[in-house]
């Protein structure tokens, strides 16, 4: 990867790791914890590409293994995230435009889902059975419910810090308008279009004060 994307994702998974293991973990929310980690995750990889999100995610995931109070076996979390990053970055928007929240919305479930799969799969594999106790339609439900919560308000802004990073020039135009797009769009709203107009509209009222001025001059 590009330094700037790796200076980037480093910052965001530490970022995400702090939090989540200081934060999240100690609200005792029933079920499953919120796992910011893996938006992190899916926010890079809808950018950067499979390659790029599979390598994120496989980082992420060690780091996550090897941080404490991690109790699993080290390479187990690595190994979902790597599996989750490199499908994510498939399913990445065309040109990196949100043109409707569905799409994105739509892969974070799956992810939530799949990632709690293979997590409970992997360890199940290596003798771990604590799924079982907890019970796993619990964890895949809670795990959807916190994870679809937390994605709008991190998965855009998470996208348009990526994609300044690219030195992108639609960021420039549109990057503010990926975190409005994605809430907006669930609502029916159009925010970047009704900026377009207001500019368009502004320009008109400029141009028609120009030609009276002009007017004025010649008389």
């Amino acid at each position: 990867m590009r330094f700037n994307r790796t200076l980037l994702a480093v910052a965001l998974v530490v970022v995400a790791l702090v939090v989540q293991v200081s934060v999240l973990a100690r609200l005792q929310l029933p079920g499953a914890t919120p796992d910011l980690l893996l938006l992190v995750v899916l926010g890079l990889a809808f950018v950067y590409g499979p390659v790029s999100g599979a390598l994120i995610g496989f980082g992420a995931g060690l780091l996550a293994d090897l941080a404490p109070p991690a109790d699993h076996a080290a390479g187990r979390y690595a190994l979902v995230l790597c599996l989750i990053g490199y499908l994510a970055g498939l399913a990445r928007p065309e040109n990196g435009r949100l043109k409707s929240a569905f799409a994105p919305m739509s892969v974070v479930v799956a992810a939530a889902i799949g990632s709690t799969l293979l997590y409970a799969g992997v360890g199940a594999l290596v003798g771990d059975t604590a799924a079982r106790h907890v019970g796993l339609g619990s964890l895949l439900f809670t795990a959807v419910v916190y994870d679809l919560l937390l994605a709008p308000f991190t998965v855009p802004l998470i996208m348009a810090l990526a994609r300044r990073t690219e030195n992108d020039p639609i960021a420039e135009s549109s990057g503010g308008d990926v975190a409005a797009g994605w809430l907006a769009s669930g609502t029916g709203l159009r925010i970047g279009s009704q900026r377009g107009g207001l500019r368009v509209k502004a320009a008109r009222n400029r141009a028609a004060r120009a030609g009276r001025i002009k007017g004025v001059k010649r008389l």
